[in-house]
């Protein structure tokens, strides 16, 4: 097997880790396949007092076993997800978590992307601070806040001295995060990179302002698995998530020096920008066409190649109808011959770690040849018209490309492209 592609090291994944409403990455597959919603009555949070109630959360998470009881109290929720979830990701990829890069670690890079990162930290320090007197807030609340802490906390943790980013990039994080990971490689800047994306901004205020912004779906607060409903002609809103994906990438080269197990190969990615609105979608779709056409150039790739696309695919009336007009912009008739399914139908939105959550099932589906189901698809919308996989997995044949999608606010498109090797 070649280990160069277009004079450029190859790219692949050798490990996954995820903290999903759903469970770890395993889990999350086999739920994904059966159809399973993660979208429950809020548990973490008090909801009496917001209007929307719902949301994938991740429930009954601890740290415990993969962080000490004093660090972790000092970190953000986002930081432990992204810990956690690379732990586990190294651990599939065969190296030993507790020392996993003893003799390489300026080799290993780090970029985990995220929208806000713990912001639940300067949000209720700030809270502490003004309703307490003004006496002095907790040293570390701020700094422990920034977006960059989940990556600083899986570089330190995990002794990564490489190159270290932090992508943020709101809905398209996760997405970006993979192609810059995979850049790092191709251009010989790191042997391994982990790379993903983190997101834990379930609260109150969030609800409340994406609310005000009537992006949410609000009148299932008592059916909460029916709420996400990508591309049903009764979408009415997205349903907020949380969660956090990582993935060990590698050189081929470093891969087989191993003898590590390959799942897939990044085959190419883009980014592009609708220099349109601050949160509207562009309608034309011009801005996703571009990410979209610009990663298959980068893959080297005839649209006639992709086998399945994983939509951004978020339950919101304008998402949904751009991005069909978009992949029949890009595929023309083909469009109507591949198989597009939302992994959102069944986490909701998690913002910043949607492309990389995402990735996983676009990696699983090259393994396994199998794709999981949009759920909640019921009432067709003649505005969208493509196969979107409704209800039910489907096994496929000879499965060898697949491109996922990442659109986010202030117009941030990201397409990144797998191969199966």
């Amino acid at each position: 097997m070649e280990l160069m592609r277009n004079g450029l090291p190859r790219v692949v994944v050798t490990g996954i880790g995820a903290v999903t409403a759903l469970g770890d990455a395993e889990a999350l597959w086999r739920n994904l396949l059966a159809g399973q919603s993660g979208v429950e009555r809020i548990q973490t949070i008090p909801v009496d007092h917001v209007p929307v109630k719902i949301a994938a959360e991740v429930r009954d998470f601890s740290p415990r076993g993969y962080i000490e009881h004093k660090e972790a109290r000092r970190m953000g929720r986002a930081s432990q997800f992204a810990v956690v979830a690379a732990h586990q990701a190294i651990a599939d990829a065969g190296f030993e978590p507790a020392n996993p890069f003893p003799d390489q670690g300026e080799d290993v890079g780090v970029v985990i992307g995220t929208t806000l990162g713990s912001h639940e930290l300067s949000t209720n320090s700030t809270y502490t601070y003004r309703n307490s007197g003004y006496r002095k807030p907790n040293p570390l609340s701020l700094v422990n806040a920034l977006p960059n802490m989940p990556a600083h906390y899986v570089s330190r943790f995990f002794g990564a001295l490489g190159p270290l980013n932090t992508p943020s990039t709101a809905c398209a994080a996760g997405t970006q995060s993979l192609g810059l990971a995979a850049d790092l490689i191709r251009y010989g800047r790191s042997q391994v990179v982990l790379a993903g994306g983190v997101e834990a901004i379930l609260q109150d205020y969030t609800i409340a302002g994406f609310d005000a912004m009537t992006a949410l779906a609000t009148e299932y607060n008592d059916r909460p698995s029916h709420a996400s409903r990508p591309f049903d002609a009764q979408r009415s809103g997205f349903v907020m998530g949380e969660g956090a994906a990582v993935f060990v990438l590698e050189s081929l080269a470093h891969a087989r020096g191993r003898g590590a197990r390959i799942y897939a190969e990044v085959l190419g990615y883009a980014t592009s920008s609708d220099a349109f609105h601050v949160a509207a979608l562009d309608p034309t779709g011009d801005g996703a066409v571009r990410a979209m056409r610009w990663a298959l150039q980068d893959a080297q790739l005839d649209v006639s190649d992709v086998g399945y696309i994983n939509a951004h695919g978020t339950s919101t009336p304008a998402n949904d109808a751009m991005e069909t007009l978009a992949i029949k912009t890009v595929f023309g008739e083909h469009a109507y011959n591949i198989p597009v399914s939302s992994t959102k139908s069944m986490l909701g939105h998690t913002f910043g770690a949607s492309g990389a959550i995402e990735a996983i099932a676009c990696v699983m589906s090259l393994v396994q040849q199998v794709l999981h189901p949009t759920i909640n698809y019921e009432y067709p919308d003649p505005a969208c018209d493509l196969d979107y996989v409704p209800n039910l997995a489907r096994t496929v044949d000879r499965l060898r490309y697949v491109l996922s999608n990442s659109f986010g606010l202030g117009g941030q498109n990201a397409s990144i492209v797998f191969g199966s090797i």
